[in-house]
């Protein structure tokens, strides 16, 4: 019986910590007009808030692209090794409050990431209201 019980508490523990850890790691994030693969973006957390930086640009022709259309300490910068995803908090079962950065417009936007299953990941980024925004979906990297 003893067995039996540890066994349970092991596997529900075991359980919490998987379901927070699922959000951080590496995603690929796919290209919404050609369906090809861009990038590679970790997301990890920091201080309680979740972030994602690009740490890997998957078409060699673009691998040394800097953020020239970005403002502030963000512009001029190479993509590979960008901060793109800022400061979210969990809200229940999704990630809210922060930004994410679109690093070819140059533009930041809302942000709000959930997961979908354990290896995709819903990213949307919007100005104002949720509902003028778009959602990509991103593959978790094995």
């Amino acid at each position: 019986m003893k067995n039996y019980f540890f066994t349970f508490l092991f596997v529900a523990v075991a359980g919490i910590f998987s379901v927070n850890a699922q959000v951080t790691g590496k995603w690929k994030t796919i290209d919404d007009k050609t369906g090809d693969a861009k990038s590679i973006v970790e997301i990890y957390e920091q201080n309680g808030k979740i972030y994602g930086k690009v740490v890997e640009i998957l078409n060699p022709a673009r691998k040394n692209s800097k953020c020239d259309k970005c403002d502030g300490a963000d512009k001029g910068k190479p993509i590979e090794g960008l901060i793109i995803i800022k400061g979210l908090k969990k809200d229940g079962d999704k990630y809210t409050d922060g930004d994410i950065l679109d690093p070819q417009k140059g533009k930041l936007y809302s942000c709000t990431i959930k997961l979908d299953g354990k290896d995709k990941l819903d990213v949307r980024g919007y100005m104002g209201i949720s509902m003028l925004g778009r959602t990509q979906v991103w593959h978790r990297v094995k």
